[in-house]
């Protein structure tokens, strides 16, 4: 495989879930020799769907790479998710990628997933040409699937080829370039196409949509322009560069069709990938922060395998059975051999690497080095995280980490038996290494073990991994809401205490009074007696079994809150008093009088706020409302709406799902803690 610069490639598939990514890439595989026969995804059988999970679900979880060469060029292909709920496994795919390829379904055209990726691609500035899948199908149709894209990103967009019919009629495409049908060979998989002339049937739509390319092309280059205007002939050589130039300042997004599934289509696709999208070295220069002491300095980090110090981004973590922590890296300086000693920059530590391995989506072959604008996998590293910057520690460089969306929704789980809770605890650290949108901590107030997710098919893809993967035996279910208690009147009470303990008599007298406070204001304890003649061990001993009673409730058990409690005398005999006996009388008190200032149940509320497309935000707002929410207010934004409501906390297990389904998909939400109000039935 060649190590020039500009012949590699560094691609990602992207779409919206069932748009036919994987099917794509498995095409692409094939064609460019990696695999030896075509493996489908309805038959659990496909190269990149690899994991259990995938095979089963029939949908991509996790990004896979593999690298594959197609007439001279190497290519770093990474299939990503089309579902929503692994959107960070897209995220942090294009931050290191230098193009992509984005497969539009020719039925659904730009679907709610399509929106999110071409948006994160816009972030990490991507060039992308568009692939319309599906053109086979009932309903398929390419010029509105363009329009659509056109439409809906604000793109400017460009036809490299037009299909002959669709649907049950599509038999291949007309390439605009060199005015020639293209057909496809059923017998043979697709391996094999026919090139003939343009039939006079097809000769007036070729003509029309060549013309229409020339003038797009034209329009976003100076030198074309000019001869365009000037009615000079204008070369296919010239056009594909001027396009290439577009397309590498996201100018155009070029387009092509055919059938994945039919295997048409896919070798045209797979020469506009290395004529179009850029090598490492046609981007900009990463940016990083580097770090002198205690100066930061912003630099540009260009992609030279020769320079002295290596840089590179571990921007993916994943854990194999055999080899351990995988960490996936894409170089952007220098040259990185296997057994030699890296930084990193963020956790400050030295690591060695001791192995390099070439990911073929679950085979690896072993590499000696890898150099910038490669990507590779790292076995060694015990540090790293998703993020991470390994490099020099003489020349430390913080490249700009991925930041990741928080997750949104939770469910309690815990080992089955106590043998398996250390098992649990380690598995989880592993799967929070490998996906930084999942989380787990300890509920200190239920004192469950919580995880959360983006979604639950995200949350049920991890419990089936750990127990499929890790063998730990589990039971999941949904978190208990942490309600509180709090009085609503105020009153008094004097507590006597007598007890005679070990053959002494300890004796103690209180009076308190309880009132409620501010909701929000939290607990207070107060003290208005000041004797001298009383040591301060008893009132210690009073505070603390008063705090106490604060953590232990009133009557149904949950913490209190918004509520105050004064001490405002104290019955001290020296010969019969002892911390015993006013911590005992103290926590009697208290009981005895919150329960007759009307205590309440009070449960949390949620600040929630509702991104949604225009055109739903009505079905977003019912649903919450449904919840018993509360609506405050909505402003317009580009695109659509945010809707900021109140809930209560207990009433928005499973939202996510429910507003996704309303929005097909295309609503987001976000839940921070308000308050506690009186719990409602």
């Amino acid at each position: 495989m060649s190590d020039d610069l500009s012949k590699m490639r560094n691609i990602g598939i992207m779409a919206h879930i069932d748009a036919g990514n994987t099917t794509t890439t498995e095409r692409i595989l094939y064609y460019s020799g990696k695999i030896h026969k075509i493996g489908e995804i309805d038959d659990g059988a496909a190269t990149m769907d690899f994991m259990k999970q995938e095979q089963e679900r029939g949908i991509t979880i996790a990004s896979a790479a593999i690298t594959t060469e197609w007439k001279g060029y190497k290519i770093n292909i990474i299939d990503t998710p089309g579902h929503v709920d692994f959107t960070a496994e897209v995220e942090r795919s294009l931050r290191v990628l230098d193009g992509a390829v984005a497969v539009i379904c020719a039925v659904g055209h730009v679907q709610p997933q399509t929106e999110t990726v071409w948006r994160q691609a816009d972030e990490f500035n991507v060039p992308r040409i568009c692939f319309v899948n599906k053109m086979d199908r009932i309903g398929a149709d390419f010029f509105e699937a363009m329009a659509d894209v056109k439409t809906k990103f604000g793109c400017e967009t460009v036809a490299l080829e037009v299909p002959m019919g669709a649907g049950q009629n599509f038999e291949g495409v007309i390439d605009l370039f060199e005015m020639k049908e293209i057909r496809w060979n059923a017998e043979d998989d697709g391996e094999t196409f026919e090139v003939t002339d343009l039939s006079d049937a097809n000769k007036a739509l070729a003509e029309e949509w060549r013309e229409k390319m020339i003038d797009a092309i034209a329009s976003v280059d100076d030198d074309l322009g000019m001869l365009y205007l000037e009615g000079e002939t204008i070369t296919n050589e010239q056009l594909k560069t001027a396009l290439r130039n577009a397309v590498i300042a996201r100018k155009i997004v070029p387009f092509l069709c055919g059938s994945s599934r039919h295997n048409q289509g896919i070798q045209p696709l797979m020469d506009a990938i290395t004529e179009y999208l850029p090598c490492p070295t046609d981007i900009p220069p990463a940016k990083g922060i580097q770090i002198k002491k205690h100066e930061e300095t912003e630099v540009e980090v260009p992609c030279d395998p020769d320079a002295k110090t290596p840089i590179g981004l571990v921007f993916k973590i994943q854990y194999d059975r055999e080899a351990g922590i995988l960490c996936f890296v894409r170089m952007y300086s220098g040259k990185i051999t296997t057994g030699s000693q890296i930084y990193n920059v963020a956790k400050k530590k030295r690591e060695r690497v001791n192995r390099i391995l070439r990911v073929n989506a679950n085979h690896m072959e072993q590499m000696d080095s890898v150099s910038a604008g490669d990507i590779a996998v790292f076995v060694g590293l015990k540090l790293a995280q998703t993020g991470d910057t390994i490099g020099s520690e003489g020349m430390p460089v913080l490249l700009e980490s991925v930041n990741f969306p928080e997750p949104v929704i939770s469910i309690a789980i815990e080992p089955e038996t106590l043998s398996d809770s250390d098992k649990l605890k380690e598995t989880l650290e592993i799967l929070s290494r490998e996906d930084p949108t999942f989380t787990s901590r300890d509920d200190e107030e239920t004192g469950q073990l919580v995880i959360s997710g983006m979604g639950e098919l995200h949350l049920d893809v991890l419990v089936t991994r750990i127990r499929d993967d890790f063998k730990v035996a589990c039971r999941v279910g949904a978190p208990q809401v942490t309600y509180r208690e709090a009085v609503t009147s105020s009153a008094d009470y004097t507590e006597e205490y007598s007890r005679v303990l070990a053959g002494k008599e300890n004796a103690a007298g209180l009076t308190v009074h309880c009132e409620p406070r501010e909701t929000g204001s939290g607990n207070l304890y107060t003290c208005e007696v000041h004797d001298n003649s009383i040591p301060d061990e008893i009132y210690d001993a009073i505070r603390s079994s008063m705090e106490a009673c604060f953590a232990s409730g009133i009557k149904w058990g949950y913490p209190c809150t918004d509520t105050g409690i004064t001490v405002t005398a104290i019955k001290y005999d020296e010969a019969t008093a002892s911390e015993v006996a006013f911590s005992a009388a103290a926590a009697e008190a208290f009981d005895k009088v919150c329960c007759s200032a009307n205590p309440e149940m009070l449960e949390p509320v949620m600040n929630v706020d509702i991104e949604s497309p225009t055109e739903f935000v009505g079905d977003a707002m019912s649903q919450v409302t449904q919840r018993g929410g509360m609506i405050q207010s909505m402003e317009d934004k580009a695109g659509g709406s945010v809707v900021h409501a109140q809930a209560p906390m207990a009433k928005m297990f499973g939202f996510t799902t429910t507003l996704r389904s309303v929005t097909q998909g295309r609503a987001s939400f976000g839940m921070t803690f308000s308050h506690f109000q009186k719990k409602t039935n």
